[in-house]
């Protein structure tokens, strides 16, 4: 994608928006996560919970899940004490928690290439990530089109560029103009290169999840081993979706059995859409999830013990009338507040998704479904929130506008989970008695040494008078962000890399396009 050019701020906003980078550099190079200081909000009690794991349980022992076209996945729930009728398995009442219990870890880390980057999974730790799989793009300029490796990269560098997104995501949209049984190398290497947080394999084949593998370990070369365990550190999370209702398939669990084996993260995650994957009722579709994510998670830790797994939830509501997904609606918040308690109950870390909307531009509807959506994954505990910035389209279209208009707030966000400042520049006593009755507080020693930091200044949004916003062109927020992206791209510098070592990346990922003719498939 050539590069648009850049919109003009005026003398005096751009004074503005070079404070305001400043002040974002400087979080940013001390925040490479979150770690929360504010409660977790519960909508269910003990009872409630113990009767969706009950639930659960009895859907496995006696519907049963299906492990598709895998016969060492039958042959390795067999051996552990699970009921094989075909390839249905029927898993015994408690002994997927038993397993997950004994092995798998609560928290992980997940190692970046710059280890100030590394990110922890799991905990009061909570990790922001960029939207994941559209096949579509969108800016102002051209509207939608079919993404391109170009805007892979793009939206790769805006992730680095972004001081409020921790994690580089996988598949940030997909580059339709490469083939597809080689387009995940172009893929893993854009996060290799153009970035230097923790990123996301691929899982569309499990060749493709070993080529992920090889490169990670070209990537970190000594790294690539932890002297302490002799197993590879982590350095990649991938997404494993089941195919809802219950049926993990060939595809997934191949490229789940190369990340386990390889000691790399596996995000298993139930895709739903309530009403077709689940039932309608908000207590069927915790019931459907969790009994797929137990089943998946013991997979993988009798496959490779210790092994880090993530809980996800992903659900949405549906619209009766047209079977569209719908967000910001309650019942998915209602789903997403109990999958966190129980990923907290069984001891693992939990995903969900972000800034989720069916808009599709970059709207007043974009904007109160993503923060509808957005918020309850905050306020749930939820370790690692995919689909952070960028989403439009119910996931069909990745939006450059949106895309730093949902970092902006995720900005927001990370200071709100940050909690209360109960030290003694916080409690600000000094300049009470500064003040005393009958003044204000604007020119005292506290506000002066304070003021910069006080509070969260957006990046985007406009706080000034009407004149003031007349005068500078009348933009909305969506204008302002087409700006923002486009100044962010071509002030973006890369991170270092050892020479050596891209080129042994090129070269690994030339030699494998070279082995194969090209597919769509």
């Amino acid at each position: 994608m050539s590069e648009p050019e850049t919109l003009a701020p005026s003398r005096r906003g751009a004074g503005r928006a070079a404070k305001r980078a400043h002040r974002m550099a400087a979080t940013a190079a001390t925040v490479p996560y979150i770690t929360r200081r504010i409660p977790i909000y519960e909508v269910l009690n003990e009872e409630g919970l113990a009767l969706i794991e009950r639930n659960a349980d009895t859907v496995l022992e006696e519907v049963g899940i299906d492990f598709k076209g895998d016969e060492e996945a039958l042959q390795i729930w067999r051996d552990a004490g699970a009921d094989v009728q075909g390839e249905r398995v029927h898993i015994p009442r408690g002994l997927c928690r038993e397993i997950i219990r004994r092995h798998a870890p609560a928290t992980y880390t997940q190692h970046a290439r710059n280890a100030a980057r590394s990110v922890v999974m799991g905990g009061d730790h909570t990790v922001f990530a960029p939207a994941y799989g559209p096949p579509f793009v969108h800016d102002l300029d051209q509207g939608r089109r079919y993404g391109t490796i170009e805007d892979f990269r793009n939206f790769v560098k805006l992730a680095y560029m972004s001081p409020w997104l921790h994690h580089s995501g996988g598949t940030v949209c997909e580059p339709v103009d490469l083939p597809v049984n080689k387009r995940h190398l172009d893929m893993v290497y854009a996060h290799m290169r153009y970035t230097d947080k923790p990123f996301m394999g691929s899982v569309t084949h499990p060749d493709r999840a070993a080529d992920s593998v090889a490169m990670a370990e070209i990537l970190f070369g000594d790294r690539w081993i932890d002297a302490d365990t002799g197993r590879p550190r982590t350095v990649m999370t991938s997404l494993i979706n089941a195919n809802s209702p219950l049926t993990w398939d060939a595809t997934m669990l191949g490229a789940l059995k190369v990340y386990a084996r390889a000691n790399q993260a596996n995000l298993l995650t139930p895709f739903i859409l309530g009403g077709a994957m689940t039932p309608v009722t908000v207590v069927g579709a915790y019931t459907i999830p969790l009994a797929e994510a137990l089943s998946g998670i013991a997979f993988v830790q009798l496959l490779s013990p210790g092994a880090p797994v993530i809980l996800g939830s992903f659900a949405s509501s549906m619209s009766m009338k047209s079977g569209a997904p719908t967000f910001g609606t309650p019942e998915p918040a209602h789903v997403l507040y109990a999958m966190a308690a129980l990923a907290r109950r069984l001891g693992v870390p939990f995903r969900s998704g972000g800034a989720l909307c069916a808009s599709k531009i970059p709207d007043a509807q974009a904007a109160y479904e993503s923060a509808l959506t957005m918020l309850p994954a905050c306020l749930a505990g939820t370790n690692f929130i995919l689909h952070t910035a960028g989403w439009l389209e119910g996931g069909l279209a990745m939006g450059y506008e949106k895309f730093v208009m949902d970092a902006d707030q995720a900005g927001m966000l990370q200071t709100m989970l940050g909690g209360v400042d109960l030290s003694e520049r916080g409690q600000a006593m000094d300049a009470i008695r500064e003040v005393g009755p009958g003044k204000h507080f604007l020119g005292c020693a506290h506000t002066q040494a304070n003021f910069e930091s006080a509070f969260h200044t957006s990046a985007l949004a406009d706080n000034n008078s009407f004149e003031q916003w007349d005068a500078e062109g009348r933009q909305d927020m969506a204008q302002r962000a087409n700006a923002l992206w486009k100044k962010m791209l071509h002030d973006y510098e890369p991170p270092p890399i050892d020479p050596g070592v891209d080129e042994a990346l090129m070269d690994f990922v030339a030699r494998r396009k070279a082995a194969f003719p090209d597919s769509n498939v």
